[in-house]
């Protein structure tokens, strides 16, 4: 009996391994590297990785206590996923902890600023997105930031209105994907 609890499988596990696997493939969707001129490198890809999971996890929030816990176990599923992915390229053991410290931060920080903007409690998401999300790129276009942006708020206002059932299953529709052409600089 006491070892049937120690190895009992947390069950959020399972959703919160459906929606991570959700959430990187949204996050893989062509348009965002072309259209939104989001990098195509590792950090433009932790940046849409985490811009998805900011808005799965900020509908759980609002979901109560089991929705709360999923939220814990998606954030722990895609961390364990960043630090297997460090050190397939070659990031050593010895600094991987340091490496995910300094993403799970950077996450908690656009976390903060995205909410905070769609809320229409601090800067504007344009800016916000523009200052984290592409924090890496010299110049980017009006027209890519603003793409992003309508595309956050749509997948915001979709996922708001989704049955959060659906997200406890492991479901998640962000809604349609932008169109657009790539920005000229």
């Amino acid at each position: 009996m006491v070892f049937a609890k120690l190895f009992r499988r947390n069950p959020l596990d399972r959703p919160a391994a459906s929606l991570y696997a959700e959430i990187v493939a949204r996050a893989r969707t062509p348009v965002f590297y072309e259209a939104a001129a989001v990098p195509d490198t590792v950090d433009g890809r932790f940046e849409m990785i985490s811009l998805h999971a900011f808005l799965v996890m900020r509908r759980l929030k609002a979901g109560g206590e089991t929705a709360q816990k999923l939220s814990q176990a998606l954030f722990d599923e895609m961390f364990a996923d960043m630090d297997q992915s460090l050190r397939e390229i070659g990031v050593g053991d010895l600094s991987v902890g340091k490496h995910i410290k300094k993403m799970a931060k950077a996450f908690y920080g656009r976390v903060a600023a995205y909410e905070a903007a769609l809320d229409g409690a601090g800067e504007t998401l344009e800016a916000a997105l523009r200052r984290d999300h592409y924090g890496t790129v010299e110049a980017v276009p009006d027209a890519a930031v603003g793409l992003l942006a309508d595309y956050v708020r749509g997948a915001d206002r979709q996922l708001a209105a989704a049955p959060l059932a659906e997200l406890m299953q492991g479901k998640v529709q962000f809604g349609p994907v932008p169109t657009g052409e790539k920005p000229q600089e």
